[in-house]
């Protein structure tokens, strides 16, 4: 995507350069001297990392024109019908789905990459809860999490913790979780930054973070807190702030482990 098609994209969006920084973990400066003008050639690895917020927003709208996405990631347009729990529950097992709004998503096999940083976080994660001497519980996916009290909306997160032991029981999790962190997909890229942000955020998630294997970053949104995300690299460690801040994840452990499916 060329300067001049982004920067018709985001006049359109109606983001402000703080926006495009925050999500595309390019500097301010930075953004303001390439839409300004002032910078007539940057770097591609500086466009790369402006173009794949805009390439997303096309796929699934942005924070201020969210829409439904291309038939890409598996929504089915033809259906009109909006659905409800019964009919996500009796869909048979095989089938992965997740179900937004009354509106089925199909949800691709996950990759072995996305499998291995999967299996990092969890056990730094584990060991972050283990701290909270059981007020804490951390669940991985496959695992169902209902939202909202109109029984249209249930999700699959990669990783959730709730602190609400008179909700922990054996059957679906009903409300929003504190923390949810999700990996993102080549196929799910839009939908986890755009439309699950949103989701998130309207059903009261306080922390809820988006792991970026492909620009190896974190984007970490605290919605009680502030409106934009802060960004850490796989080089960082990145504090739980459900934690109080006593507990952090080792994104370079994370990605030592990863680091030969990156080589090959």
């Amino acid at each position: 995507m060329t300067i001049s098609e982004m920067k018709e994209k985001k006049r359109e969006y109606g983001w402000t350069n703080q926006m495009v920084a925050s999500l595309s973990g390019v500097p301010l400066s930075t953004v303001q001297k390439i839409f300004g003008g002032a910078t007539s050639a940057p770097r591609k690895e500086t466009v790369d990392a402006l173009s794949a917020i805009f390439r997303s927003a096309n796929m699934s709208g942005s924070p201020a024109m969210i829409r439904e996405p291309a038939p890409a990631y598996g929504v089915r347009e033809a259906e009109k019908k909006e659905y409800t729990l019964k009919d996500y529950y009796a869909l048979p097992d095989e089938r992965r789905v997740e179900l937004i709004d009354g509106v089925f998503y199909d949800m691709a096999s996950p990759s072995k990459l996305h499998q291995s940083i999967l299996g990092s976080l969890y056990l730094q994660l584990d060991a972050c809860v283990e701290k909270h001497e059981g007020a804490c519980f951390l669940y991985l996916a496959p695992s169902d999490v209902e939202l909202g009290e109109d029984g249209k909306t249930v999700v699959q997160p990669d990783l959730y913790i709730h602190c609400s032991p008179e909700k922990e029981s054996n059957r679906p999790h009903h409300g929003a979780p504190d923390f949810v962190l999700e990996i993102l997909s080549p196929s799910s890229r839009g939908h986890d930054i755009w439309r699950k942000q949103e989701l998130y955020r309207r059903y009261g998630v306080k922390e809820y973070w988006i792991v970026d294997p492909e620009q190896k970053r974190v984007l970490v949104y605290l919605f009680d807190r502030e409106e934009f995300p802060k960004i850490y690299s796989f080089a960082d460690r990145v504090p739980l702030a459900l934690s109080g801040g006593s507990c952090s994840v080792d994104f370079q452990k994370v990605y030592d482990r990863a680091r030969h499916l990156y080589e090959n």
